[in-house]
């Protein structure tokens, strides 16, 4: 279509008609002219939100269920969710439309520290977290090592809350590492993402980065 187009001579970059194909133009600094409109680039959109439970991180769900883009319905930009975070679990979750950053944020190179408030059935042990910060066997391999943390045991509820930080993303990684030691979660929620934090948002709750937290973001794993 946008070759037909080019030929058909109904393309103009900063007034001038593109014959060649292939030409190159940056929608940024070029004037970009297709059958007489201006094509403007969409401008970059960065969220922080906190992500309710029972919530798919997706753009779709085939099966109906709500997703992360139900509460972004006023957003005209096409965002998505870096990364993901299990439909049961709660917390924080970047949105955004820039795919360089989103790129760099999931790439396993960069090792982003996300960390987990996390509640089990029984008492958890530190003798056990220490054990199991090493690295635990799961389906799809060893995990890397982590951050384990014992908040509190509550004695009458027989519930241990406990925080950890991990520097990979496997799928459904700290269920698969608790249930390995066969402890349920009850709940997990992600608290922090790089220096990124809830800051008192609400569930369903989002707020704009600033420039100062992208650029901070870029600086870091680029």
């Amino acid at each position: 279509k946008a070759e037909e187009m080019i030929l058909a001579g109904q393309v103009r970059v900063n007034g001038k008609v593109v014959r060649e194909l292939g030409s190159e133009a940056d929608p940024v600094s070029d004037r970009i002219e297709v059958m007489g409109q201006r094509i403007r680039p969409e401008r970059k959109r960065y969220f922080l939100f906190y992500k309710p439970d029972n919530v798919i991180t997706s753009v779709t769900d085939p099966q109906g269920r709500r997703t992360v883009m139900d509460y972004f319905r006023n957003i005209r930009e096409r965002i998505f969710p870096v990364g993901r975070l299990d439909y049961h679990s709660e917390g924080l979750l970047l949105m955004t439309n820039d795919g360089e950053l989103d790129n760099l944020l999931t790439h396993p190179k960069h090792e982003v520290k996300k960390v987990y408030e996390v509640t089990v059935r029984g008492k958890y042990s530190m003798k056990l977290a220490e054990k199991m910060s090493k690295g635990v066997r799961i389906d799809t391999g060893v995990t890397a090592p982590c951050e384990i943390e014992v908040l509190g045991y509550d004695k009458e509820k027989n519930k241990t809350q406990v925080r950890m930080t991990l520097h990979e993303g496997k799928n459904r990684e700290i269920r698969k590492m608790m249930a390995a030691y066969h402890y349920p979660v009850f709940a997990l929620k992600r608290v922090k993402y790089s220096f990124l934090t809830l800051n008192g948002l609400g569930r369903g709750e989002y707020r704009r980065l600033s420039l100062e937290e992208v650029k901070k973001l870029y600086e870091l794993y680029k």
